[in-house]
């Protein structure tokens, strides 16, 4: 793959000619997003502005990807520490902007992460995910945990965490699908793995027919193993921790791996860890 000397490390600067030309000359030569991303870095590009051209309009209808889409995001996050969540304020310890992500402090209380876990309980089973080669769901692998959904509004305390999350990202609450809670114990993880559906395999449609895409993740942490369990973001070279009540968010436009929003569990080395996940879609997750 050919490197034109047309390096930018702004973010703001249109598409030149030389850009154009050297886009058309490797979507000729059959190069995908990820090969031109590394075509661009080494071309002497800055990974902020390599990304910002793969989210631009001209290069998205260019070259296939996926158009960006509306995403959640608190209001004045990485301006204030405190933001606005309804019934409390939650801290914004940690605040990205590539990729979009936050670690927020004191999401949930204490009486309520246990109130999780004892309701969740009797309910758990294997682990599944989705097949996006079917629409349906599978057992995988990379993911060794067991869990189980609440139902949207299914107790006072469901609803009272999905209204406080809607207040807080200012998403509507009938577009997160259910509240998931999962447990891993010793030796679990859950390897790293996109949240987002991927538009090429051929079971998306279906899916995607019960709310859209996905556009963001919050994982929230239910307890402390005593060691190991923490969220990792390889990406972004970040480590979230596990503490009771904390929560990790992130949002991802775009599903595809310019988002950058690749993210997994790391195994749990010592005692348990108990998490909740409420994945949001664009439009009403029926």
């Amino acid at each position: 793959m050919s490197n034109n000397a047309f390096a930018n490390n702004t973010l703001e600067q249109d598409i030149t000619p030389a850009v154009s030309a050297w886009l058309a000359e490797q979507r000729a030569a059959g190069f995908g997003p990820d090969q031109l991303l590394k075509s661009l870095l080494d071309a002497g590009w800055g990974d902020a502005a390599a990304r910002h051209l793969l989210a631009m309009p001209a290069f998205v209808a260019a070259n296939n990807l996926p158009f960006p889409l509306p995403v959640p995001w608190p209001a004045h996050a990485g301006e204030r520490l405190a933001l606005h969540a309804g019934d409390r304020q939650v801290n914004a310890i940690t605040v990205l902007q590539d990729p979009p992500l936050l670690v927020l402090e004191g999401l949930l209380s204490r009486e309520e992460c246990q109130a999780l876990i004892n309701a969740a309980a009797p309910r758990m089973s294997r682990s599944l995910t989705v097949d996006v080669k079917t629409g349906g769901e599978e057992t995988n692998q990379a993911r060794t945990s067991e869990g189980m959904f609440f139902e949207r509004g299914e107790s006072a305390l469901i609803s009272r965490i999905e209204a406080r999350i809607g207040a807080l990202l200012d998403w509507p609450v009938q577009n997160g699908e259910g509240l998931q809670v999962l447990h891993y114990g010793p030796g679990t993880e859950y390897k790293p793995h996109y949240d987002f559906f991927d538009p090429a395999e051929p079971g998306t449609a279906s899916i995607l027919q019960r709310g859209g895409q996905r556009v963001a993740t919050l994982v929230i942490y239910l307890n402390e193993p005593e060691a190991g369990g923490a969220t990792v973001f390889p990406d972004a070279a970040l480590t979230v921790v596990p503490k009771c009540g904390n929560a990790v968010f992130f949002n991802y436009s775009q599903p595809h791996p310019v988002s950058r929003t690749l993210h997994g569990g790391a195994p749990v080395l010592s005692g348990d860890k108990w998490i909740a996940t409420k994945w949001l879609r664009e439009r009403e997750f029926i």
